[in-house]
């Protein structure tokens, strides 16, 4: 009991320090794992581990007998990479650009050909184990690349390659290697020799990857149809799941031995792209069921490590681990980078930040447990799960401790975080948002309402639906540049939260939210208010009515002064931001004698058109109106 009750405090404990230091999780959880295993023989004095996950029988220590260890690692794995091949969306395959496309396939190809022939030649491992070793270090995941890049404000083509990698090699990565392992299993079992396949051992293998696609894609429509028919309440849909998950597993695995990776990674990228609103809800319990596992799951593999294992890594492996990281990983990087847009020291970065992550080391775990089980002890398995190990924490590592560093001295880091955050997707926000979008700035909306999401991405701006107080918008590779933070919801609570929890993260050049109608009433001025006299009702009004931003010439501060007091006089305008002459916008200030007058250019406003008497010609609504609009924002609602 108290070894089970130290593993999920130590996990969930290990996944607090990785959160509150931005380092990836799994390098707190496989430290902590070697400390309470292996290396605890040393710090104890006696040559038992603290942590003995695999009963021994002679000593009486263990808290796995027999094979439970590795049922219990099968179906966490299992339920890792369904929750894995839910993310992966056909969709975003087509969308994520040449660059992209070409880092999970060539890049991929490069690795696992690469590593394959990197492992038999240096390593001396059978040609069957190199490509599953090759197979395993293919996947990068965003739970590695995230932490790494969460205080690093990249250019947004970086950050974006880097994140998308992360996200659609996952599965990928993970499909490869699954299938390499079911190869070298369909012809084992048939009693081949390493490395020699016959045509019964293909005969295996086929059969292998033709139960797992196929009762994959049905169980993925059958428990669609329940939830479409609503077969199952909603307090049992995530249990259900989950239940059915670990059902058509072992189903799997029943019908064809090892097939059950493969079947549970296509029901998830089957289930992940069909039209169903309850997926949402489904892969938030699964992420959450994940961290728990993930938590569990590798402090016990790291804890079952043995020194004899260790002792495996010598010059070879890290000559391996060289090869992978300053060879494979810049030739797959540079040939899938070529005639793109990137330049020289953009792909060196990306080149550098490759870090492996949890499905790697798990499967690599699980596949090892398996190969050197009894009536099977495949030649070189042994050399998995310290070769990965040897990857994953080197390169987390490596690239935990040096990205920063390298990013600034390549210069691929952005000089200011200038990115908008507006929390709240309404009318006026989405008017706002397209404006300082034409004008070049990186604007993010969030908003829990869907309709209003839908709206803003209809003008092409960058939104997702999000919960603030539920989610972390910490780990959104969106809003890695975002330097200033606008609450503009309906709800002064909500808003308020909304600065006092973001200010941090999204509010390093500045945090503002609306007047409240109180506040209004009262008079009272603020820099941190977004309008000094509009609130949400009147914003809202004037946006619905006038979807429009203009521009007015302003030539002195007293023009300014009058020009800003003018607005009281006209219901459907609203003066929002002051322009330079650098074509940078602020917000107009309470206090208009703290402008620099020397760079100011115009006034921004939004509404009806004015006709300001004596003033320039509003210059945005007349480079409209000569292409034939009738004015900016026409088309926004």
């Amino acid at each position: 009991m108290l070894e089970m009750a130290a593993i999920i405090v130590l996990g969930i404990t290990a996944q607090w320090i990785a959160w509150k230091v931005k380092v990836p999780a799994i390098l707190p959880l496989l430290l902590i794992g070697l400390a309470v295993g292996p290396f605890s023989v040393y710090w104890s004095g006696e040559e038992e581990k603290w942590l003995q996950p695999i009963y021994d029988q002679i000593t009486g220590h263990g808290l796995f007998p027999g094979d439970s260890l590795f049922y219990f690692v099968s179906l966490a794995i299992g339920i890792i990479l369904f929750e894995g091949g839910l993310t992966l969306k056909r969709k975003e395959l087509r969308g994520v650009g040449p660059v992209i496309g070409k880092l999970i396939t060539l890049g991929s190809l490069v690795t696992f050909v690469g590593g394959g022939i990197a492992a038999h030649y240096l390593v001396n491992l059978p040609w069957d184990i190199s490509f599953l070793f090759a197979g395993l270090i293919i996947v990068t995941g965003p739970t590695v690349i995230a932490p790494i890049l969460q205080n690093i404000p990249l250019s947004r083509k970086v950050s974006a390659i880097l994140k998308w990698e992360g996200i659609l090699i996952d599965p990928i990565g993970a499909l490869v290697a699954v299938l390499v392992f079911d190869f070298i299993i369909s012809a084992h079992e048939v009693g081949h020799a390493a490395g020699t396949f016959s045509s019964e051992a293909l005969r295996k293998f086929a059969l292998l990857v033709l139960v797992g696609l196929s009762l994959g894609f049905l169980a993925a429509h059958a428990l669609a149809l329940m939830l479409r028919k609503k077969l199952i309440p909603h307090y049992l849909m995530n249990v259900f799941s989950l239940a059915m998950v670990m059902g058509v597993f072992v189903l799997s695995d029943v019908l064809e031995h090892e097939s059950g990776l493969l079947t549970v990674v296509v029901m998830g990228m089957v289930l992940g792209n069909m039209d169903l609103p309850q997926i949402k809800e489904i892969l938030f319990f699964k992420e959450s069921l994940s961290v728990l596992l993930i938590s569990i799951l590798f402090i016990l593999l790291a804890a079952n490590i043995n020194m004899a294992d260790l002792e495996l890594l010598d010059l070879r492996a890290l000559a391996l681990f060289g090869v992978v990281i300053l060879v494979l990983r810049p030739i797959g990087v540079f040939l899938s980078t070529r005639k793109s847009e990137l330049k020289l020291k953009e792909k060196i970065f990306v080149s550098w930040v490759g870090p492996r992550g949890i499905v790697a080391a798990g499967i690599a775990s699980l596949f090892g447990l398996r190969l050197t089980k009894e009536g099977l002890n495949v030649p070189g398995a042994e050399y998995i799960v310290p070769l990965v190990f040897l990857i994953v924490l080197g390169t987390v590592l490596l690239n935990a401790t040096t990205a920063r560093l390298l990013a600034k001295l390549l210069g691929v880091v952005l000089p200011q975080s200038n990115g908008i955050m507006i929390v709240g997707a309404n009318d006026a926000a989405r008017v706002i948002a397209a404006y300082l979008s034409e004008n070049d700035r990186h604007v993010v909306l969030v908003d829990s309402n869907q309709s209003y999401i839908q709206s803003a991405k209809s003008l092409e701006l960058d939104a997702f639906s999000a919960n603030i107080y539920t989610d972390d918008l910490n780990d959104k590779f969106d809003l890695l540049e975002m330097g200033y933070l606008f609450a503009m919801t309906s709800s002064q609570d909500v808003n308020k939260y909304v600065l006092g929890k973001f200010k941090k993260s999204f509010g390093e050049n500045g945090t503002h939210r609306l007047i409240g109608p109180e506040e209004l009433r009262s008079g009272e001025t603020n820099p941190q208010f977004i309008s000094q006299q509009d609130d949400y009702l009147n914003l809202n009004n004037i946006a619905r009515d006038y979807p429009m931003m203009h521009e007015v010439k302003i030539t002195g501060a007293m023009q300014l002064d009058q020009l800003v007091k003018s607005f009281a006089n006209y219901e459907k305008s609203a003066p929002i931001f002051l322009r330079d002459t650098d074509d940078m916008h602020q917000l107009i200030p309470a206090d208009l004698s703290t402008v620099d007058q020397s760079k100011l250019s115009s006034l921004v406003y939004m509404g009806k058109k004015i006709e300001f008497e004596g003033m320039e010609e509003d210059p945005v609504q007349a480079s409209l109106e000569d292409s034939g609009a009738e004015a900016i924002g026409e088309d926004l609602i």
